[in-house]
């Protein structure tokens, strides 16, 4: 199965402030506020929602595409994705701009100031799968330029290319009109339980409404691990425990490059489901939404031992 994955493509400055903001903002003053931070580390790491997905779909031996807009200082991070087995034809550069920017300094309370540069994003719309990704079998519209979104949702229903929508960051930018349209018949909705409350919120729709809109809803709940409910049927999936916790930084992508994996295979929703979970408990071990590495042999060995499955990921190492 081909598929193809949308959303951003950004690189994350990763700063550390020794000290608390709160101790160098003035109460009274904070209406002429000029202030700096002198940091001791900057990190500069791989980031944005759909490299993320198609890193951890790589690793598993999806070949996944990604299509999306980066910048004239992407060519390093190109070479990065090919060399784990991602398609980057569908991604177009801008030598005009740079690709999207997050930058966040952290003090020694976790408190933080952060600001986010759409760069080369902002031209997404400009893409269509049809000139980008022709052949796309299952495509999955992440966060990205909410004209992209809106764009790539038209397109799908137009072109009948069955897709996963999964709005996250971009409900708060996206109206209630246009989310809806985002989850009516797309094949799976993917979001966490505090963004499917604001997507009630925005469009009106109840729990019901919305499973009728689409093909399958996928709610993850965080270290109560997540739910599936497609086809008439609930599938309680339990959460991996992580053998240490150093960054959350896009577990929620894992999962989705996970499951996705379990889909290409046409595997049983309860194992794509596992397959999602296990895959997200490598980025919370792990410095960096990209920071993890496994083969196949040991993806597979780490799900027998979690879930006492002996058989079910064999098609993963034939």
């Amino acid at each position: 199965m081909n598929i193809v994955i949308t959303g951003s493509i950004a690189y994350d400055y990763l700063m550390t402030f020794p000290g608390r903001f709160s101790d160098h903002l003035l109460a009274d003053q904070l209406h002429t506020i000029s202030v700096s931070f002198l940091v001791d580390s900057l990190e500069r790491m791989r980031g944005g929602v759909a490299p993320n997905i198609a890193y951890t779909n790589a690793l598993l031996g999806g070949q996944p595409k990604v299509m999306a807009a980066a910048g004239q200082d992407f060519e390093e991070y190109r070479q990065w994705l090919e060399a784990y087995g991602v398609d980057t034809s569908g991604i177009v550069v801008f030598q005009d701009d740079y690709c999207a920017s997050f930058f966040v300094n952290t003090d020694e309370d976790q408190n933080q100031i952060a600001s986010f540069y759409t760069g080369a994003m902002a031209n997404a719309s400009e893409l269509t799968f049809a000139e980008n990704a022709a052949g796309v079998e299952l495509a999955i519209i992440s966060p990205n330029d909410p004209k992209a979104m809106i764009a790539y949702v038209a397109e799908c229903k137009q072109l009948d290319i069955p897709y996963i929508y999964d709005p996250s960051q971009q409900i708060i930018r996206l109206s209630g009109d246009e989310l809806e349209e985002g989850l009516s018949s797309c094949r799976m909705l993917s979001v966490n339980e505090y963004e499917l409350s604001m997507i009630k919120e925005k469009t009106g729709l109840n729990h019901a409404d919305i499973l009728d809109r689409t093909g399958g809803l996928l709610l993850t709940l965080g270290k109560n691990g997540s739910q599936i409910q497609i086809d008439d049927e609930t599938y309680r999936i339990p959460a991996v425990k992580p053998r240490r916790i150093i960054d959350p930084t896009g577990a929620g992508d894992a999962f989705r490059g996970g499951m996705l994996r379990g889909i290409q295979l046409g595997l049983p929703w309860e194992i794509i489901g596992r397959m999602g979970a296990l895959a997200s408990a490598y980025v919370l071990e792990n410095f960096g939404t990209q920071g993890h590495f496994y083969t196949p042999d040991d993806f597979v060995e780490r799900y027998r031992q979690m879930f006492d499955d002996e058989g079910a990921l064999d098609i993963l190492l034939t």
